[in-house]
C-alpha cells in the first residue's frame, strides 16, 4: 500500500493520518530510521488519548498492521505477478528490476485507481496533511525509533506542497514520479515504452480493486464511500 491507500479511512483524524506515511517518508529521507510495532506499541500509554502524539503512534502502527495484510492478499500476488511479467517484456533479463517494479508499481497504481474514483479524496488527503504540525510527527519518531532523524519535520511540507499523488492517474507523469524512485535507489532510468505496462498494470488494478483491498481489512470512509 502507498500513502493515500493507507490514509484515506482516517481523513477526520489527521495525525493518525500522517501517521500512515511515517514509514514511506522515512524511506526517503532518512532510510535509517525504521519503524518497529515492538518499539511504537509501548509508548501508547505514556500519551493521552486522541493527543497528536497518540494519533501518530496510532497511525504508524496502523501501516504496519497494513503492510501485513495486503501483501497475503490474493489481488497483491496476482497483480504484482502479472505486472512482473509485463516489466520482462519491456526490461528482460533482470528478474530483481522487474519485481521490484511489479511490487512498487502496484501499490502507485493503487493510489491512482483510488483517487481517479474518488477525486475528492486526494483534496481531503492534502487538506488534512496540511493541519499537522510536522514538528509533532519528527518528535513521535525520535522517541519510537532506535535512531533518530532531523530531516522529517523539514520533508513534510515539501509533501504537501509538491502533490506528486496528483501525478498517479496519468501514465507519463507517473513514469516521471517513477523514474524519480529509480534515482533515489540507483537504479538506471526506465524507458518510455514502460508508459504501457502503467497503462495495462491501471487497468489490472481497477479490476481487481477489491481483491486488492479486501472489505474485511478496507472500509471505506462514508464520505467516499463507491457508488
Amino acid at each position: 500500500m502507498n500513502y493515500l491507500a493507507h490514509g484515506i479511512r482516517f481523513l477526520d483524524r489527521p495525525y493518525l493520518m500522517a501517521g500512515t506515511a511515517v514509514p514511506d517518508w522515512l524511506s526517503v529521507v532518512d532510510r535509517r530510521v525504521r519503524m518497529r510495532a515492538k518499539r511504537v506499541e509501548p509508548l501508547l500509554e505514556q500519551w493521552e488519548a486522541g493527543s497528536p502524539e497518540h494519533e501518530t503512534a496510532l497511525g504508524i502502527l496502523q501501516h504496519l498492521a497494513d503492510d501485513d495484510w495486503f501483501h497475503t492478499t490474493v489481488g497483491f500476488h496476482e497483480v504484482t505477478g502479472r505486472l512482473t511479467e509485463l516489466f520482462r517484456s519491456q526490461l528482460p533479463g533482470d528478474q530483481y528490476i522487474n519485481g521490484f517494479l511489479g511490487h512498487i508499481v502496484t501499490e502507485l497504481l493503487i493510489d491512482a485507481e483510488l483517487s481517479h474514483r474518488r477525486p475528492e479524496m486526494l483534496e481531503a488527503y492534502y487538506d488534512a496533511m496540511n493541519s499537522i504540525d510536522p514538528r509533532t510527527i519528527e518528535a513521535v519518531v525520535n522517541v519510537a525509533a532506535r535512531e533518530p532523524t532531523d530531516r522529517l519535520a523539514g520533508f513534510i511540507p515539501l509533501f504537501v506542497r509538491e502533490r506528486f499523488l496528483n501525478d498517479y492517474t496519468e501514465p507519463t507523469r507517473l513514469l516521471r514520479r517513477l523514474n524519480q524512485v529509480m534515482n533515489r535507489v540507483k537504479l538506471p532510468p526506465l524507458p518510455d515504452s514502460i508508459v504501457e505496462v502503467l497503462v495495462a498494470g491501471r487497468a489490472l488494478v481497477s479490476v481487481q480493486l477489491a481483491d486488492l483491498l479486501p472489505p474485511e481489512n478496507f472500509v471505506w470512509p462514508a464520505a467516499a464511500a463507491q457508488h
